[in-house]
């Protein structure tokens, strides 16, 4: 059964006529094809008993229609979208209509109801559910994913320098990056130095790397499709003991959840075993986010690993194992892998060491 299947299985289930993709990655999930609208619209619509249609902006019908077998229809930008999808769907007649909630906007949802009559119900946990359990040649798209990763990271770590800037080595990086054929990183890369490494989501600036100092880098790539995400933590010169001590309990805080991690186990347990190793150590206070977040075709997904979600993990399974320490003023450490698990475990996408690396000030 293919993923557009799948969709009808579940409007049949449902007793509904017509689901509306409106995220571009489901409709590339789903088809194959990617297009990013911007302020344009983009609509799969597919049936329940008839061939799904693709509505697009006009200057990339000729791109779709070369990739997909089934009718693409656009509308020129001085159109109104919402009129052309109701003129040019084979039918609008849907007392039901699923749509992907998480997705709309007010302005496409005010648009849809001008062009369905019916009543509009959220898809959006059905497509999460459908993305959930990964195949084996997503993970292996996925694991190369990671070594660009790796790739990446290491390239970062050539260019530490006490005269260079965190910006200068993202640049380095995405540079480098390119040039191996990765015209896109997962998100914006992070490179932290010092005590701007004690903000969780930090933004790199015109800092130089300080010495005597911990360096966190956050990066990852996407490449077939799919995305990667890690990150590390190293040493420049000779931090003091405590940030040391610092980064000993967040990496056994990772290995615990890691070692934990298996079929069977909840995605609030899997946080607990990161979280207890810290709050035990006192630390609890500073690690102020969820242990993980899935992973995919985009580098945050469905699941959340973190307190409350009762979700059981199955093999295929993809997500972030990083637990965080953060104390503002006097050091940040994240450690991060992404994976999947296995029968028996989990396993990760990439591999850099997480013994605490040393570098020359």
């Amino acid at each position: 059964m293919t993923k557009l299947d799948q969709i009808r299985s579940y409007l049949n289930d449902k007793k509904a006529d017509i689901a509306v993709l409106s995220d571009p990655v489901t409709v590339n999930y789903l088809t194959g094809f990617y297009c990013d609208p911007h302020e344009r619209q983009m609509f799969l619509f597919v049936y329940s008993d008839r061939e799904p249609v693709l509505f697009v902006p006009a200057l990339e019908v000729a791109r779709a229609s070369q990739v997909l077998d089934f009718t693409v229809f656009g509308y020129a930008d001085f159109e109104n979208p919402w009129q052309t999808i109701k003129s040019g769907l084979p039918s609008t007649d849907s007392a039901k209509v699923f749509a992907e909630f998480d997705n709309l906007n007010v302005t496409k949802f005010q648009g849809l109801q001008t062009a369905f009559d019916g009543h509009f119900e959220n898809l959006t946990p059905y497509i999460q559910k459908m993305r959930l359990i990964k195949s084996q040649d997503e993970i292996e798209k996925m694991l190369v994913a990671g070594q660009f990763a790796d790739k990446a990271v290491q390239i970062g770590f050539e260019h530490i320098s006490l005269e260079a800037t965190e910006t200068d080595i993202i640049a380095q990086i995405e540079f480098e990056m390119k040039k191996q054929g990765i015209s896109k990183m997962s998100f914006d890369t992070m490179v932290l130095t010092g005590n701007n490494a004690a903000n969780p989501h930090g933004i790199p600036g015109r800092n130089k790397i300080e010495n005597d100092a911990l360096l966190l880098f956050d990066l990852g790539v996407e490449t077939l499709g799919y995305t990667s995400d890690m990150t590390r933590t190293v040493a420049v010169g000779n931090p003091s003991q405590f940030k040391k001590d610092i980064y000993k309990l967040c990496l056994e805080a990772q290995l615990t959840a890691q070692d934990f991690i298996r079929p069977g186990v909840t995605a609030a347990e899997v946080d607990a075993a990161a979280r207890n190793v810290i709050e035990k150590a006192g630390y609890g206070e500073y690690f102020n986010h969820r242990l993980g977040h899935g992973l995919g075709m985009e580098v945050h997904e469905f699941p959340s690993i973190m307190e409350g979600n009762d979700l059981v993990l199955e093999e295929g399974m993809c997500f972030s194992v990083e637990p965080g320490i953060y104390i503002p003023g006097k050091v940040g450490v994240r450690i991060e892998d992404c994976g999947h698990v296995t029968k028996t475990g989990f396993e990760v996408f990439t591999q850099t060491p997480k013994e605490l690396l040393y570098f020359e000030g």
